[in-house]
């Protein structure tokens, strides 16, 4: 093999390997599904009004949202903020625990970013 061809094959493979990660990161980016995704906007159109500009900053907000934190997490965020309401000791494992805590902080975190960019 010549030059040349080895520099072909090379660029050939650099481009796979560039594609193949640009899609891996694309899947990480939408890996919210879209009942999730819909259940925040519905959420916080009703927090903010709901008209199409609410609409627009809303889808925004769980956008960026989405970017900043992988979904596992924001699961483990939103369970944590609705288990912590239950009244009694139940409720209080849900407020005490420094992953609970962590967690919620990483998406409180990640709604203030949505907030600055999108609103």
């Amino acid at each position: 093999m010549n030059r040349v061809e080895t520099l072909s094959l090379l660029a050939r493979i650099a481009l796979l390997a560039a594609a193949a990660y640009s899609s891996a990161r694309a899947d990480n980016l939408n890996d919210y599904p879209t009942a999730a995704r819909v259940d925040y906007v519905f959420g916080c159109m009703k927090a903010n009004g709901e008209t199409q500009h609410s609409l627009e900053q809303c889808s925004c907000s769980i956008d960026i949202i989405a970017s900043i934190i992988p979904y596992q997490r924001y699961v483990t965020a939103e369970t944590v903020l609705r288990m912590a309401q239950v009244r009694g000791n139940l409720g209080g494992e849900f407020r005490s625990t420094e992953q609970a805590k962590a967690a919620v902080d990483d998406l409180r975190r990640a709604q203030a970013e949505a907030e600055i960019r999108c609103f």
